[in-house]
């Protein structure tokens, strides 16, 4: 396809086939999460039906987060000018094969081969596809092909693990893995036939004789590390969320599900809210949504009732559910010639910061409870906006993306 001058570009819109790919996309980031996420929901039937303990059953959550987290900066670098379709495509059916493998186990070392299989998949799909959603759209469109892109992940937060329950609920927990195996096949053809042709991204500033300059440069480094720091903030409170509802506010059972339910719509408009704030400011709203977690912790840290913990969790979902996005926005405005180097970055250090975080927070539990745990993780993310600050003017600016849009 012929190249578009600058201008051209600027007032291109983005074609049907465009929005289709980036759409796809999105269901290959949802089924990537939720795939990671399956085995919260059907944890005590699973552990049963492998012979393994809760505990042993649950770490398998810690080995995909752990591998996708080490897939997911080095993809980029192998890939050299490989076709991005063919690999995002080959990525979903190795996730497929995870998900499938971990239908079949029968024991814990086949479900840790499964979990490992599982991780190099959603490392390579998470770790690409924000970079690939800027180079399906018009450059206007960029910011929003990248909310819809990351509001899979969202969207797996709200309704992925609670349909993956349900399926297991009335078929069993094999039959949950094998429906999510056999919607990763079917994304993995999707892709390849919805994806056009995608060879290595051009730098941003070949046109004009520019350089390439190193990845890990102040306004990157300043973001990965407040993002890495909200989120096992986040994470360390979050995956105690229901006793701290439960011991703080005596919320039974059936309300908290409906909590959570509010969590997650809030925590989808926080995405494309914050999505289109960052597309502009990706900087300073990485620093709005750290003040919001920040006070959203204290106030359920700091009061008991029933009306603040409700306002805590909206505010709470609506804050951390934008940061993703913006935290990917953050980082392509600033290596705007290393994007696919720096997501895979972004994205390696966004996972292994929820399996520390989770760690971190059982940790504090068990040794000080769950008020302990809300003020240190309230203080992280008050850490992570003064963090934030430091880079925030340096990693806020310009237009998210490749300047290569030829492969629309």
């Amino acid at each position: 396809m012929e190249r578009l001058s600058p201008p051209a570009r600027e007032h291109a819109r983005t074609s049907p086939r465009g929005r289709a790919a980036v759409a796809v996309l999105a269901s290959a980031t949802f089924t990537v999460v939720t795939s990671e996420m399956l085995p919260v929901g059907v944890l005590t039937p699973m552990a049963q039906g492998l012979g393994v303990s809760p505990g042993a059953a649950g770490t398998s959550l810690t080995v995909t987060g752990l591998v996708a987290a080490a897939v997911a900066p080095v993809v980029p670098r192998l890939l050299g000018d490989l076709d991005r379709r063919v690999v995002l495509a080959a990525a979903m059916a190795v996730l497929g094969l995870g998900n499938l493998l971990t239908a079949l186990a029968g024991g814990f070392g086949l479900l840790v081969v499964s979990r490992i299989v599982l991780g190099i998949g959603m490392g390579a799909v998470w770790g690409l596809a924000a970079a690939v959603a800027v180079r399906l759209v018009a450059p206007r469109d960029a910011a929003l092909a990248v909310s819809v892109t990351v509001g899979g992940v969202a969207a797996a937060s709200v309704l992925g693990v609670p349909l993956g329950t349900l399926v297991g609920g009335l078929a069993g927990w094999r039959a949950a893995f094998a429906v999510f195996a056999a919607l990763a096949f079917v994304l993995a053809i999707g892709l390849a036939a919805v994806l056009p042709r995608l060879r290595r991204p051009e730098p941003a500033g070949a046109e004009d004789g520019g350089e390439r300059r190193r990845l890990l440069r102040p306004a990157v480094a300043a973001g990965l590390a407040a993002v890495a720091l909200l989120v096992v903030a986040h994470f360390a409170a979050y995956t105690y969320v229901r006793p701290v509802l439960e011991d703080r506010a005596g919320f039974p059972a059936g309300a908290i599900a409906v909590l959570l339910l509010l969590y997650g719509v809030f925590g989808l408009a926080g995405n494309f809210g914050a999505g289109a704030l960052a597309a502009r400011r990706p900087g300073p709203t990485v620093l709005l949504l750290a003040g919001g977690i920040a006070a959203a912790v204290a106030v359920l840290a700091a009061s008991g009732t029933a009306a603040a913990a409700v306002a805590a969790v909206a505010l709470w979902g609506a804050a951390y559910g934008g940061l993703s996005v913006s935290g990917q926005l953050w980082m392509t405005a600033a290596a705007p010639d290393r994007v696919e180097h720096v997501t895979g970055l972004y994205v390696g250090v966004f996972t292994a910061s929820i399996a520390l975080g989770a760690f971190a927070g059982g940790a504090v539990v068990d040794a000080a409870g769950t008020a302990p745990l809300l003020w240190g993780a309230a203080g992280l993310a008050l850490a992570a906006l003064a963090v934030g600050a430091l880079g925030a003017g340096v990693g806020a600016g310009g237009r998210p993306g490749p300047r290569d849009q030829s492969s629309r």
